[in-house]
């Protein structure tokens, strides 16, 4: 990743807290309110706790980070969360590293340092549809908070591509201030000027995508609106070819619509 130049001498622990937030949008076209409950039942199987838990495990790996606690809960009638403690370096924690990887989440460590519990992290999923409304969203609700050296940002690319993402909203930010060994003080340990240097150029091709940034306050906010719409990937149980072409236009319009309104955060009448 981009960083400093020299690395920093610090006095004790880093103090820095990066914090990285993001939503993540999938809209799918289900005209009947049968076909939009069996889209909400097929989203909630595809990304229950389990699977979220894995993908979260999968990203405090690719931080370099070590897990010390996973809270999980499946919700009635829809959506999932999970919570991962995690830590910086070698803690001896690689037991509940390898029960991650196992599928195996019981184990809890007894004893956590000082300032470990402020790195986490967390997802949330919202399914929703409306029986009115063709259109059906699911909201994916990330977030990754670390302190010390290793970086959120690096687990960017997995993420994006952990779920079918038509808008993502990024938001990072670094909190706090760490000093070097004569006391100066630091207020972020390493260069960015864009949340998307750190997306695969390949990644943002499909995007149209926009920055607001308040560097002075090391906030970066990043909007990303995928680019073609491919009209079978946005089908549930239906193909493209068994709908004429008037409609295919009017459904593939439909979709441009909500995605317009959900990138931008205002509805279009």
């Amino acid at each position: 990743m981009l960083g400093l130049e020299k690395k920093l001498t610090l006095y004790g622990f880093n103090n820095l807290t990066k914090t990285l937030s993001f939503n993540i949008y999938d809209v799918c076209y289900a005209k009947s309110e049968r076909e939009q409950k069996d889209y909400i039942a097929y989203i909630d199987e595809q990304y229950n706790s389990e699977r979220l838990t894995k993908i979260l495990c999968d990203v405090t790996q690719t931080i370099g980070a070590h897990i010390l606690n996973i809270s999980k809960q499946d919700y009635d009638p829809q959506g999932a969360s999970v919570n991962i403690l995690i830590a910086e370096g070698d803690l001896s924690s690689e037991h509940i590293d390898e029960s991650c990887n196992q599928g195996k989440y019981s184990e809890l460590r007894d004893t956590v340092h000082a300032h470990l519990d402020k790195s986490h992290v967390t997802v949330h999923t919202f399914p929703e549809y409306h029986p009115d409304n063709s259109i059906s969203t699911f909201r994916v609700d990330i977030d990754v908070s670390t302190c010390g050296e290793i970086s959120p940002l690096n687990a960017l690319d997995y993420l994006i591509g952990s779920f079918d993402s038509d808008i993502i909203t990024i938001d990072y930010r670094v909190r706090g201030f760490t000093r070097d060994v004569e006391g100066k003080k630091y207020y972020i340990d390493h260069d960015i000027t864009s949340i998307q240097d750190y997306i695969d150029d390949v990644t943002l091709t499909k995007y149209d995508a926009i920055d607001v940034n308040v560097y002075q306050s090391n906030i970066f906010h990043t909007k990303m609106l995928i680019k073609e719409i491919e009209l079978q990937n946005y089908l549930f149980n239906l193909d493209v070819y068994e709908l004429p072409p008037k409609q295919r236009l009017e459904i593939t319009s439909n979709l441009r619509k909500e995605m317009i309104e959900i990138f931008s955060g205002m509805n279009i009448y």
